[in-house]
């Protein structure tokens, strides 16, 4: 049965034949694809953070191409093709496993990616790890991915004899060509370098709260060749990565998330001092926006009509403090007009009359008369 088997197969067109090996190798790919998507799928189920779900997610796409072209090129020598035809299609098989596999090795820096973003995550007050680690991983994907479509694009070129000859032919003219490209991109360069700098000195980092050219904002991304900073008002300010190498920043997160909050009140000499700096403390323990580790109200400065008095306070992140900054002025101003209004600020104005200045004495009787 097997003999009339191969000669049924004997007797096949080879057009047919090689459409049959083509779609095994299809068939095959695909099969091992689901086996393996179903036991990693089963395996899911039994935690409640696998890196699993994210591999599925982010290789599915690569493996569903990478497996049948793989299965088809194991099968290329059982076609029947003539020579130039079978190398022909052999590159071209080739050419497609070779991207098939950068993508791949894309999804799996992304798994990788998705692993450290749950293990570091930004939604605690006091970040400070997580947004070093996140910093330096936005921009080390970037810059992997970059070299691997390189890398890829160069492998598929030298595939080709005729570029390689073309290769060797312009490898005399690279020096010049080199220094050519290095003043043309001089700029683009110092970005990419500034962008090296960053990532590992770290002046800046995702999620940084920064002040820059008079906007308040956080760092949102890092790119090779430029940050973006999302203004308070939703905005987004992009700046050149060498600009924070090369120009003065206010960074309020640079060493812990917790910072000192200001509110500045201006009275009158009078003002109880005391009684207000009692009703800071009130306020702020009363606040759950506090996070009870200063508490200051100080007179800093007297003026010839008002004197300057200082609220301090503390809280784990900018804007948080920014929200507690509002709360103490909006009542501990409220307090001062309802307790002690006459302490608002006043211009003062004293009228005095000289005796010489004095209207004479009129006697009432000579009046009646």
């Amino acid at each position: 049965m097997w003999d009339q088997f191969e000669q049924s197969l004997d007797h096949l067109p080879d057009f047919l034949w090689n459409i049959i090996l083509v779609g095994i190798g299809v068939l095959v790919g695909f099969i091992i694809k689901f086996l393996l998507t179903f036991l990693l799928r089963f395996y899911t189920k039994n935690t409640s953070y696998s890196i699993v779900a994210s591999i599925l997610r982010r290789l599915g796409k690569p493996v569903n191409y990478f497996l049948p072209l793989l299965a088809i090129n194991a099968l290329i020598p059982f076609m029947k093709l003539k020579a130039r035809p079978e190398a022909q299609i052999s590159r071209i098989a080739e050419i497609l496993l070779t991207i098939a596999f950068a993508a791949i090795l894309i999804g799996i820096i992304k798994v990788l990616e998705d692993y450290v973003y749950h293990r570091f995550d930004l939604a605690k007050p006091d970040n400070l790890r997580e947004r070093k680690v996140r910093t330096q991983l936005q921009f080390v994907r970037k810059f992997a991915i970059s070299l691997i479509i390189i890398l890829t694009l160069c492998a598929i070129l030298l595939s080709f004899e005729s570029l390689r000859k073309l290769g060797t032919g312009l490898l005399t003219g690279v020096g010049v060509g080199g220094i050519i490209i290095g003043f043309a991109a001089q700029k683009s360069l110092g970005n990419l370098l500034a962008g090296f700098q960053i990532a590992f000195t770290q002046p800046i980092r995702i999620d940084d709260v920064l002040v820059v050219e008079g906007e308040w904002g956080k760092v949102e991304e890092i790119t090779l060749t430029y940050v973006v900073l999302n203004i308070w008002d939703s905005r987004r300010l992009i700046l050149p990565i060498n600009y924070f190498i090369e120009k003065p920043f206010q960074n309020w997160t640079r060493t812990g998330s917790d910072l000192l909050g200001t509110a500045f009140f201006y009275l009158d000499h009078t003002a109880p001092i005391p009684e207000i700096r009692a009703e800071l403390v009130r306020l702020l323990h009363a606040s759950a926006l506090w996070d009870k580790r200063v508490s200051v109200l100080q007179v800093t400065d007297i003026k010839e009509r008002v004197i300057e008095v200082r609220a301090l306070m503390s809280a784990q992140s900018s804007g948080i403090a920014f929200d507690l900054r509002c709360y103490i002025r909006e009542n501990l101003m409220l307090f001062i007009q309802k307790n002690y209004p006459d302490c608002l600020p006043r211009t003062r104005a004293e009228i005095v009359q000289s005796p010489e200045n004095k209207p004479p004495f009129t006697d009432a009787a000579t009046v009646l008369m």
